[in-house]
This record gives structure tokens, C-alpha cells and sequence, in this order.
């Protein structure tokens, strides 16, 4: 999208991107754009992130097979997207992401993939792409309930939406605070909020299950050290990551055959327009 077809505007390039909120592209308050190059350097070592990009291409696959375009808002450093891109190599697919300094890693990941800087706040898009997916991002904005309904706007009717958010208001610790989050969310919360936005819930489970005793002792030691680790804390070792992986992986199969857990430090919501015709 290189401007507005309705009102002639023609976004600005920042670093080399197109920029559709300029004045948020090196400096705003939803992340750290120093934190980019830390995750890009441990994404792929560490089983959290592979777990979520396993859970994400199986959503896509069930409720989605047949998709044409899909946009990640808040694609950081293109770990996910790179993934989606690999698995529908013949889809259409984009990146929008708030901090340019995020997408200089995605462009590594994902070249030839259509990158854009924009506010989640102000998608600049109407009916455009079959899939909208945001994976931990709607937990950094303040005004979460504007966001959906963006997306809402932005998928075609038929369409849907894939999110995953942290979860569980108890597990709050310094970590969250590191992070720049807003809130972790309740099911109820984001339910609700999903559905005033105009979505149907297609889909709703917890994930992080069989490990949520194992992070809930690691935030109550942030709390109690008042200390939330950078990016280097996410470095594992390889053995004790592939563990927490074949863990994950248990969960992951009851989710595969119908089951919704009920708790868990992340949540996976599969949304429909309720529009569709």
C-alpha cells in the first residue's frame, strides 16, 4: 500500500519503510525498540517462541486453510511471519510493526514480504486481507479495545483473526513491567472485548499449561527480587529447552484434538467476522 486511494495520502518512508505514523516509528511507549535485537538473536533457540509459531500454523491450518492475504500487526522481528510465509508460500502476507528498528530485523527475515510502519490504533486498511493475527501485541496498547475493532475493519467479510495474548492478572510481575505490557488478560476480559469489537469467538484455549507452576515460581522471584532478566534469560540450555518442548508439545496435542484449556500463561483466541456472509 503505497497511499490512500480515497484521500491522497501518501505515507512518509522512515528508514526505509513506509511510515504511516512517523512520529511513533523510533519513539513511543508500547515496547522498547532496544529489545528487538535481543529477541532476534534467542527466538529460534528458545521452545516458548517455536511453541507459539506451532500453535499459531496449526490455527491458521484448521480455521483458516484456504486464506489468500494475511496481516501480523506487531510482527517485531518477523519470527512468526517468516514462519506463516514458509507454510502458505502462496499467500499474500504483511507486516505491520510500530518501531521500524523491529522491522529492519523482519526485512532480514522476510524479503520481498510487504513490511509497513503504522499504529495498530490507525490500520489504514478497509476489507482488505482475509486473515488479521496479532501474537502478544494488544497487551502493549492502552487503548486494546480501538485495536480490535481496527481489525475488525481491516478483514474481508468471511474473514477472521488469530491473537494470542498473555494471561492471568496473578502472574503480573516485573517481567510485564519490562515489557512494556498494559495488562495480562482474563478469558472473560478478552472475550468480551473481542466480541464488542464485532468478532465471534471461533476458538478460545490457554496454553503454557503444563508449565504454568514452573512460571509461576519464576514470577513470584521476580517479585520478590524486583528483577525481570532481559532477553539473555530467555537463552536456555539446549537440553533443558528441548524438555520444556516436548512439554509444550503434550499440550499442544489435546488442543489439536478439541480440548479448550482453561488456564494457562498465554491464551489463543480464533475469531470470525460476525458480518460473514
Amino acid at each position: 500500500m503505497n497511499g490512500c486511494t480515497q484521500c491522497g495520502f501518501v505515507p512518509a518512508r522512515v528508514d526505509g519503510f513506509l511510515a504511516w505514523a512517523p512520529e511513533l516509528a523510533r519513539h513511543n511507549d508500547g515496547f522498547r525498540a532496544e529489545s528487538f535485537e535481543g529477541l532476534a538473536r534467542v527466538e529460534a533457540g528458545n521452545f516458548w517462541f517455536r511453541a507459539r509459531n506451532d500453535i499459531v500454523l496449526w490455527a491458521l491450518r484448521k480455521y483458516f486453510p484456504d486464506f489468500q492475504s494475511l496481516l501480523e500487526v506487531g510482527c517485531g522481528t518477523g519470527f512468526v511471519l517468516s514462519g506463516i510465509t514458509r507454510a502458505f508460500p502462496h499467500a499474500r502476507t504483511a507486516g505491520s510493526e510500530i518501531y521500524t528498528a523491529g522491522l529492519g530485523f523482519a526485512a532480514s527475515r522476510l524479503p520481498g514480504v510487504e513490511l509497513i510502519q503504522m499504529d495498530a490504533r490507525k490500520l489504514p486498511y478497509l476489507a482488505e486481507f482475509d486473515v488479521v493475527a496479532a501474537f502478544d501485541v494488544i497487551e502493549h496498547i492502552l487503548e486494546d479495545e480501538l485495536v480490535l475493532q481496527n481489525f475488525h475493519r481491516a478483514i474481508k467479510p468471511g474473514g477472521g483473526c488469530v491473537i494470542t495474548v498473555p494471561q492471568h492478572q496473578w502472574l503480573w510481575s516485573p517481567v510485564d513491567e519490562a515489557a512494556c505490557h498494559q495488562r495480562r488478560y482474563s478469558a472473560g476480559e478478552l472475550h468480551a472485548k473481542v466480541e464488542a469489537a464485532g468478532f465471534r469467538i471461533v476458538r478460545s484455549t490457554s496454553f503454557v499449561t503444563l508449565l504454568l507452576p514452573l512460571m509461576l515460581a519464576s514470577r513470584i522471584a521476580a517479585r520478590r527480587s524486583g528483577e525481570a532478566g532481559g532477553s539473555e534469560a530467555l537463552a536456555l540450555n539446549p537440553v533443558l529447552d528441548r524438555v520444556l518442548e516436548s512439554i509444550m508439545r503434550i499440550e499442544r496435542f489435546a488442543i489439536r484434538c478439541g480440548m479448550s484449556l482453561p488456564i494457562g500463561g498465554s491464551r489463543l483466541v480464533v475469531l470470525q467476522r460476525n458480518d460473514s456472509p
